[in-house]
């Protein structure tokens, strides 16, 4: 079967590049059509062709380059309408993200059968903002990736299906990873890790908050901001009578592992979510997960993988997080299901038969 997954933007190259490998894996004869991901290096290609025709000017500037972001949305419509004239020879074309529904509902090429992974689109920030775009959207798609909130757009049901995301294990097999930096590196007490880009949705203040309550623990907020500052952070932080570390810019593969090797308990204290790419990066990792009770979270949690909060609620946060810092044993015992997760129902072999099926479904 020849499969396209298309990626204009590059917002998701860890699960892009992990589902093409692990469709080629099971026998598919996959292209990745995409960007230059601006921020640092990707996994290679394993089993599958890249080809970057999205955003070639854009892309050569640094990530936060003035005027890049007007370029970006004026190259978009015109390498769509490209991509929809050069057509392809292939059965399914599945789409990751297409950033601007309003424009992409009409700029998608006809043919194939298209499949839409609906990454972040379904958040209830900005959900009625993005409720009519989205729907002339997937009303394009012959199937989507998703459930109760796509219904809320009345699209038919039966066209949404719900495969699972993936651990990201390659982060935990890479020949070159970086070593935490000395003042990291010589922390003794337990640690507490938020990771990945700081956005307000994903409740980083909450957890600042609950932090107040605990003791005996260091928490590190590791990633890029986006849309907030770090002024009021810095300032919740200053309450806590534990040691908060900021290390506010994009990390890169390489030095990933070494944050979440280090990390006694992961923290995702979102306010909404659909899934979280960091979640899969600590399942592969074996870590204790505390998140909040949103999304898709609670599915992962009923494996035994990790243990749920109300989401806005730092007392229930700060309880659990205390209970895991005091409890060695209990953190074991969400580690060894977290690993187990990872290798069963999130391995990317499981994902890519359920994928797969779907593709031979929608073919027929």
């Amino acid at each position: 079967m020849r499969v396209q997954v298309v990626d204009p933007p590059a917002y998701t190259p860890p699960y892009d590049r992990s589902l093409c490998a692990a469709l080629a894996r099971a026998g598919a004869d996959v292209e990745l059509v995409t960007s230059r991901f601006v921020h640092g290096s990707v996994p290679a290609p394993l089993g599958y062709e890249v080809r970057e025709s999205f955003y070639r000017l854009s892309g050569r500037r640094d990530a936060d380059a003035p005027g890049r972001r007007a370029l970006k949305l004026a190259e978009h419509v015109a390498d769509m309408l490209r991509y929809r004239r050069n057509g392809a020879n292939v059965d399914i074309r599945h789409f990751q993200w297409l950033p601007v529904p309003a424009f992409d509902s009409r700029l998608l090429p006809a043919g194939e059968p298209r499949v839409l992974t609906a990454h972040g689109v379904l958040r209830s920030e900005g959900w009625e903002r993005r409720r009519r775009p989205l729907r002339r959207m997937l009303e394009r798609m012959d199937a989507e990736f998703g459930r109760e909130r796509l219904a809320e757009t009345g699209i038919d049901p039966a066209r949404v299906r719900v495969i699972p995301h993936g651990a990201f294990d390659y982060l935990t097999r890479q020949p070159d990873e970086v070593p935490l930096p000395p003042e990291l590196a010589d922390v003794t007490e337990p640690v507490i890790l938020f990771f990945g880009l700081i956005r307000p949705y994903k409740g980083v203040d909450v957890l600042l908050d609950a932090f107040r309550s605990l003791t005996d623990a260091e928490l590190w907020i590791v990633g890029r901001p986006l849309g907030l500052s770090l002024d009021d952070l810095r300032e919740r932080a200053s309450r806590a009578p534990g040691r908060v570390r900021f290390v506010p810019r994009f990390v890169s593969d390489r030095e990933l592992p070494a944050y979440f090797r280090r990390a006694d308990v992961v923290a995702l204290p979102h306010r909404d979510a659909e899934q979280s790419g960091v979640l899969f990066a600590a399942l592969a990792f074996g870590k204790p997960i505390v998140m909040s009770d949103v999304g898709g979270f609670g599915e992962v949690a009923a494996t035994g993988a990790g243990t749920l909060v109300a989401p806005g609620a730092p007392e229930a946060l700060a309880a659990r997080l205390q209970e895991l810092i005091d409890d060695p044993a209990q953190r074991e015992q969400l580690a060894e299901a977290a690993a187990a997760a990872a290798a069963g129902p999130y391995s990317w072999e499981a994902v890519a038969r359920q994928t797969l099926d779907l593709y031979r479904e929608l073919t027929r």
